[in-house]
């Protein structure tokens, strides 16, 4: 995957790109990562991106100018790229939209920053708008990483283990239940006995089921919209029962 950053602090993406799971992808050559400084391609000779709104207002808006034309240089070559603009106005990102954006080959991220970018890049450029949550941030990059991450992660080959991403949270609606390691019992809290037996039918239901109580006292808003099974509606009425 090449993924190309069009952003006013290119400085901000050199520590995270150079550590853990990103760092051996890049490295093992399932991903490319091209950063775009957006003053280059303006056209004074001070490298103005930004300007007062028409109509008045606070803040300054990012001109449309130089981001077409980093896009343009970003976006030469097959397949065509899928052009993402990170902006609080945009739909929430999930993991269904990770999975959505890891099918393309070649995605170009804009960060936009100040009070916002011009109304054209969105309506005339972008193929998506992303927010990562409703809170107000200093600009693009940060929620540009937290994309990055998320995707490149379901890059066949980027994780140890192929079946990792299917076992995630929010795949299949649901948080994740709770995890335990070594070990089994540290300042008198023990990992729960069912995870000891190595009947893996209990320890499935068990599984299952502290899922489906946590995402229901977390968030019942993914609660709501889970399609549960009748086994899921069983274990359930069992944990009322106790």
């Amino acid at each position: 995957m090449l993924i190309d950053v069009l952003t006013l602090f290119p400085g901000m993406f050199s520590g995270p790109l150079e550590d853990s799971i990103l760092k051996r992808a890049r490295e093992s050559g399932l991903l490319r990562v091209r950063l775009f400084d957006i003053r280059e391609f303006a056209f004074d000779k001070h490298r103005v991106t930004d300007d007062t709104p028409y109509g008045g207002g606070q803040g300054m808006v990012m001109k449309p100018e130089p981001i077409f034309r980093a896009v343009e240089a970003a976006g030469v070559g097959e397949p065509p790229p899928r052009v993402v603009l990170m902006c609080p106005q945009g739909e929430v990102f999930t993991q269904r939209k990770a999975w959505e954006l890891a099918d393309h080959k070649h995605l170009i991220l804009i960060c936009g920053r100040y009070e916002g970018v011009d109304e054209r890049v969105r309506t005339n450029l972008a193929d998506d708008v992303i927010s990562i949550g409703d809170y107000v941030l200093t600009g693009g990059e940060i929620p540009a990483l937290v994309v990055i991450d998320s995707v490149v992660r379901l890059i066949p080959g980027v994780l140890g283990d192929p079946a990792s991403p299917y076992r995630d949270s929010f795949m299949e609606g649901l948080l994740e239940g709770p995890q335990y390691t070594r070990p089994q019992a540290y300042r008198g809290l023990s990992v729960p006995q069912i995870l000891l037996t190595g009947d893996h039918e209990r320890i499935w239901r068990w599984r299952r089921r502290m899922a489906l109580l946590r995402t229901r006292q977390v968030r019942p808003d993914l609660f709501a919209q889970a399609k549960l099974t009748s086994e899921d509606y069983q274990l359930l009425q069992e944990s009322s029962d106790e």
